[in-house]
């Protein structure tokens, strides 16, 4: 706990701290002995010797401020140090008697309140190391210390009640007289004011009492006026909302006026849609009615209306009037229209012109039947704008009706143009037609039945893509369609125009949701619309297959270049039928190469078939590969190759295990005929190329065989020494071998005279002996100078080889040099 000194600086009112003392090196508290009056002492601190101090006096203005100041500072240093300074010079039982006459103010903790009473400005309690300091106690020089003038004035004063020590009792009487005559005079002024008291007290008590009547007076009418306040203002408020109201309801009122008023049917719209006519000239009258009714249903909907005029009585009548307005005319016009169409349709099936007849096809054509279609164009766009599920009834008698006029066209057509398509009959396998093929069209062209089911395509999928279009835009159905259906000549007609060209804001929806719900109904539609059809594709399909199977490859290619460019919405019906005719065509070629395949196996009893069924094979390829139309057929065709190819690969391999004795020449004729008949298609197709690169090694194999066969037949002995020796060899030294048995130099001349003494002849022999088992001569001189000459001349050189190494002193007659040149010699001759 620390005392600051504050003092003021020169003539300013500025405090400065001047010292600074912790209250815990307060050691004791001397009085002044000069000072008779015993209001001034000195607070002596313990200070270190290095730093100097003087100690101060300290002067109060009356002696109970110093012992006051004085108990406090002793009450503090006890409280917060455990210890109080000593009193030096200081009456302590003066003070004591003191502190027991104030004990009411020296209470415990209140030491603060009686520094405060010696002028403490400020006052603050810092923690340092444990310590409490009381921050700033400082006395004011200028206004507590008294000066010395004051001072010696004082004594002067207090002199006149001084007594000695000894003079106690003198004291106590002068005291008990002062107090007697006091008293005394209190009660005197007592005495002399008690019935103004009392007639004051009474006046009090009634006034008391008049102020409590009035209190509980007023407060009631407080209560009252509050009551009235409250009801005063729930009646203004009750006012201003029956004025709001009446003003609100008048403003509603005249509005509900204007809005019934817009909504309100003009009567030649009413007669219109109750009771008009849908006759030609009456078409613009029906479409502008209906296009009224359509705005004004929708502008009775949010947002085109306000969200809190849908729940009033008088719109609910209004729509609802407007509602079945709406439900008879869609009635009125459906049945109309439904009859209107039927009628039409009817009218062109009882048409004899209109379908093909004997030695006559015609293509089917709609150019009035929608001209009078789409004079209620306009009418059945704006039946959709009024009720999205109107048209249902419309669209399935619509189909309905034209769906047998097109299943007429599209069978009359078909009969015709079987009848009229010249095709040669023939009850002979399938091999046998290719070549009955070539007296009813060029082995290198389409056949006739196959451009007889093209011109079935050419002439109806274009027809049943636009019939298709034409329904959806004319039916309105909400999808994209392929392509404006406008005629050139119809441009100039507005009602035309706008039944086929679509403006796709207005009908194309805007979610996906919409859309596949939009593109299933059409589907839907489609199929009721078109479904029979397909029977007569069928139809033909089935009869081209019978007159000529091959002609399934044409047709096949046909089909897919339809197929690839009609896969929109409004062709999904037409791209579902050339699906289903593109596998059936599949299924039919499929069948004619695995019939085709089973003719080649049952070759196998016959080794003559097997060539026959390269001839075909060589025919069939040709007549595949200038039938092919499109790049899909490829792979279908390609798999028919590997599967005929590949059966007749494995035909001459099992004929060969059948009969080893001739599999060389058997396999060499065939080899050779399907190199030669396969050559220039190989060159462009890579499937037969890879069969004609495996014919080629099977050849040469066939070919080498045979060659080792006649030359080991011939030549044995000395072919057989040679194998021999080079065995002998790999074991024995070159120098040894003329000393093994079997080996020496006399079983090597036996065996040379056996073999070669005439080599010239044995090799005419054996040239003749190949011409007799080789039919073709290109074969036979191949044969002879390609594998014959070389392997021979090959061993022949070997054995001269053997002779110089183990037999250096025999020689080879005629030597190898001489060999060659017979053997070019035999090939000139």
């Amino acid at each position: 706990m620390r005392v600051r000194l504050l003092v003021f600086v020169g003539s300013s009112s500025a405090l400065e701290i001047e010292k600074v003392h912790e209250l815990r090196r307060l050691s004791r508290i001397e009085g002044v002995l000069q000072d008779k009056s015993g209001r001034t002492f000195i607070l002596n601190f313990d200070v270190p010797q290095d730093r100097p101090w003087r100690s101060s006096e300290w002067t109060t203005q009356t002696l109970e401020d110093r012992n006051r100041l004085l108990t406090a500072i002793s009450k503090l240093c006890k409280k917060c140090h455990g210890r109080a300074p000593k009193l030096v010079g200081i009456d302590v039982v003066e003070m004591q008697l003191w502190a027991k006459k104030n004990a009411k103010i020296l209470l415990a903790g209140a030491p603060d309140v009686m520094l405060e009473s010696f002028a403490i400005h400020e006052e603050e309690i810092v923690n340092d190391g444990g310590d409490v300091e009381i921050g700033e106690i400082y006395s004011d020089a200028y206004e507590e210390l008294v000066s010395k003038d004051e001072e010696e004035d004082m004594d002067a004063l207090l002199g006149m009640y001084v007594l000695g020590i000894d003079e106690a009792d003198a004291f106590s009487e002068r005291l008990t007289k002062e107090v007697i005559a006091l008293d005394t005079a209190n009660v005197h002024a007592i005495l002399e004011n008690a019935p103004i008291v009392d007639e004051v007290t009474e006046l009090l008590d009634m006034t008391l009492g008049s102020v409590e009547d009035l209190e509980e007076w007023i407060s009631t009418i407080n209560v009252k006026i509050r009551y009235m306040r409250e009801d005063i203002a729930a009646i203004e408020s009750a006012n201003n909302c029956l004025e709001t109201q009446v003003r609100n309801n008048s403003l509603l009122l005249k509005e509900l006026h204007l809005v019934s008023d817009r909504f309100r049917v003009p009567p030649e719209y009413a007669e219109t849609l109750k009771e008009g006519t849908f006759e030609e000239v009456k078409v613009a009258q029906n479409v502008e009615a209906c296009k009224w009714l359509a705005t004004a249903l929708r502008d009775l909907q949010p947002p085109y209306l306000e969200p809190s005029y849908a729940s009033m009585r008088a719109i609910r009548e209004k729509r609802d009037e407007l509602e079945k307005l709406k439900r008879v005319f869609l009635k009125r016009a459906t049945s109309f229209l439904c009859d209107y169409f039927s009628s039409v349709i009817e009218s062109t099936i009882s048409d004899k012109d209109t379908f093909s007849t004997k030695g006559k096809l015609r293509k089917p054509v709609r150019d009035d039947l929608r001209f009078k279609c789409r004079t209620y164009a306009r009418m059945i766009k704006h039946m959709k704008a009024l009720d999205k599920n109107s048209l249902q009834p419309l669209r399935k008698s619509f189909c309905l009706s034209l769906n047998v006029l097109i299943r007429r066209e599209v069978r009359e057509f078909a009969n015709e143009l079987r009848s009229s398509t010249v095709a040669k009959q023939t009850n002979s396998v399938w091999l046998d037609r290719l070549e009955s093929s070539k007296t009813q069209s060029s082995p290198v062209g389409e056949s006739t039945v196959s451009e007889a089911y093209s011109r079935m395509l050419r002439t109806f999928i274009p027809f049943l893509v636009d019939e298709s279009s034409f329904f959806a835009s004319f039916m309105c159905f909400e999808v994209q369609l392929l392509t404006p259906q406008v005629d050139p000549d119809d441009v100039s007609d507005d009602s035309e125009t706008e039944a086929r060209v679509v403006n796709v804001d207005d009908t194309v929806p805007n979610t996906q949701n919409q859309q596949a719900l939009e593109s299933k109904t059409l589907k839907e539609a489609l199929r009721e619309l078109l479904d029979g059809i397909q029977e007569d594709f069928y139809a033909v399909i089935k009869w081209a297959h019978r007159q000529d199977p091959w002609s399934c490859i044409s047709m096949q290619g046909a089909t897919e270049k339809y197929l690839s460019s009609h896969k929109a919405d409004a062709a999904w019906f037409v791209h579902g039928l050339l699906d289903d005719l593109q596998v059936r065509i599949s299924n039919n070629f499929n069948q004619v190469v695995a019939e085709t395949s089973k003719q080649f196996e049952r070759t196998e009893r016959n080794q003559a078939g097997v060539l026959y069924s390269i001839i075909k094979f060589a025919k069939l390829t040709t007549l595949i590969e200038f039938q092919i139309v499109g790049r899909n057929s490829r792979g279908g065709i390609d798999a028919a190759y590997e599967i005929l190819a590949g059966t007749i690969f494995s035909t001459i391999e099992n004929i060969g295990e059948n009969d080893p004795k001739n599999f060389e020449i058997f396999a060499i004729d065939n080899y050779a005929a399907f190199q030669d008949r396969m050559y220039e298609l190989a060159a462009v197709t890579p499937v037969l190329e890879k069969f004609y690169i495996q014919a080629t090694d099977s050849y040469a194999q066939a070919c080498q065989q045979y060659v080792q066969t006649m030359i080991n037949y011939q030549f044995e002995r000395f072919t057989s020494f040679v194998e021999k020796v080079e065995v002998l060899l790999l074991s024995t030294e070159p120098g040894k071998v003329s000393s093994m048995p079997g080996f020496t130099k006399s079983d090597l001349r036996k065996k040379l005279k056996s073999s070669l003494s005439g080599v010239e002849k044995s090799l005419t022999f054996t040239y003749k002996r190949m011409q007799k088992s080789i039919q073709r001569q290109d074969i036979l001189t191949t044969l002879w100078n390609q594998y014959f000459k070389p392997m021979f001349f090959e061993k022949y050189k070997a054995l001269e080889e053997i002779l110089s190494k183990c037999y250096k002193e025999e020689s080879l007659k005629p030597s190898s040099a001489d060999m060659k040149i017979i053997l070019d010699r035999m090939l000139i001759a």
